[in-house]
């Protein structure tokens, strides 16, 4: 679970009663396809005819843009969903990541949950590399904008336990 138990206000739209302003959500959400886009070749080489998981970062994008309605998003995010449950692995987890990243205009803090499993892809992908995940994470951030970078890295040491410690610094 990815989700916290109470809601940060800062991770809440101004108009649900947070402090997050609707350009910052739409950053959260192309950051979190970066992250999910960024693994995607680790489901599409299991699964090359599922467009599922592609299209879901396609509908965050679209989402973040204005094209696509929110509902419409996080049902593509359910259908990623749908494509990881049969694998396992980095393919199962790019997927997730996906599935994520296309709620992110439903719910903003399935930002680090599209994060958190790009991460797991990357380490479950290099399982001889003890380093793949930490360099999945800069690689991350390196990404994170300007406008949302304070906000992404304080959420990340507030949900770092319930996301499998993976925004570990060390």
């Amino acid at each position: 679970m990815i989700l916290p138990e109470v809601r940060d206000p800062t991770m809440v739209t101004i108009r649900r009663g947070g402090t997050l302003t609707d350009a910052d959500h739409r950053l959260l959400a192309l950051w979190a396809a970066d992250c999910a886009e960024h693994v995607l070749h680790l489901f599409e080489r299991e699964a090359p005819e599922d467009t599922r998981v592609r299209d879901a970062v396609a509908a965050a994008r679209a989402w973040a843009d204005g094209t696509v309605k929110m509902m419409q998003a996080r049902a593509s995010g359910g259908h990623a969903m749908g494509a990881a449950r049969p694998l396992r692995g980095a393919a199962r987890f790019a997927a997730y990541s996906a599935g994520q990243e296309a709620c992110v205009g439903h719910v903003a803090e399935h930002d680090l949950g599209a994060a958190a499993y790009a991460i797991k892809a990357a380490r479950s992908a290099n399982p001889e590399d003890p380093g793949a995940g930490q360099a999945e994470r800069d690689w991350q951030r390196e990404r994170l904008p300007r406008q949302i970078r304070q906000l992404v890295l304080a959420d990340q040491r507030r949900r770092n336990s319930i996301c499998w410690f993976l925004f570990d610094t060390d």
